[in-house]
């Protein structure tokens, strides 16, 4: 898939989320800001900064936040615009979450993993009890990050005996978009494990005619994701005004 029909495939998921009905992504230099405090961009009562390829959309939960927005951030690039210290020199900020890097894989994109590499991978039901252990162990911020209590597909798990180490799935999200959600335990990262389970996820999406979607912060999250395939066509920022 052209990467022309993956970004028009992500920008239209998040004109979705948007939840205004005339959401539209702007031009470059010119970002397009909408009133949607129903808006799944950012947390409620947020602004929520969401750019794709040159262009970018902008919820505010206001339409007093929305004309700060439209007046501080005009004429910013889409770095510009989801850079935390440049929106924050501009708008009267008291938090922000990001920015987090999205990835995009099109069909027949999915590169395989080495052989060298490769451990059993096996499925496990979401919310099984293994899984939830897992959780548990990895901490309250790393289980948050990834996102793995929310999967509705199955998970693809590297184990130790009944000690989950690496799990993948993903959560099916509008159209037809499957939002991958990766972890794996502490004490044994940098072993490739996150790349063999999370191979097993996006084939699984990819198999279900789903786009897979990779949203990471960390640099190691998107060392994998790239090393899977996943083309970074997108930056996502969410801003708490004061």
């Amino acid at each position: 898939m052209p990467t022309d029909l993956l970004v028009s495939r992500a920008r239209a998921l998040w004109r979705e989320l948007a939840a205004e009905p005339a959401a539209a992504f702007g031009t470059p230099g010119r970002p397009a800001v909408f009133v949607a405090p129903k808006s799944s961009l950012a947390p409620p009562s947020w602004v929520g900064v969401v750019a794709v390829g040159d262009a970018a959309l902008i919820t505010a939960p206001t339409g007093r936040a929305a004309d700060s927005v439209r007046i501080a951030l005009d004429g910013l690039t889409t770095e510009e615009l989801t850079d935390p210290s440049t929106v924050a020199g501009l708008l009267s900020t008291a938090d922000t979450l990001g920015p987090a890097v999205l990835g995009y894989l099109s069909p027949g994109g999915l590169r395989p993993v080495a052989t060298a590499e490769a451990n059993p991978v096996g499925s496990l039901a979401p919310g099984h009890a293994a899984l939830r252990a897992m959780l548990a162990d990895a901490g309250r911020s790393d289980a948050g990050e990834s996102g793995l209590a929310d999967v509705t597909s199955p998970v693809f798990v590297v184990r130790n005996g009944t000690e989950v180490l690496a799990a993948a799935g993903y959560e099916r999200w509008p159209r037809d978009t499957a939002h991958l959600c990766v972890l794996t335990a502490p004490g044994v990262r940098g072993r490739g494990l996150a790349r063999q389970v999370a191979h097993a996820a996006t084939e699984h999406a990819l198999t279900a005619g789903l786009l897979p979607q990779w949203r990471a912060r960390p640099p190691a999250s998107r060392r994998v994701a790239r090393a899977l395939g996943y083309r970074e066509a997108g930056r996502q920022l969410s801003v708490r005004l004061s």
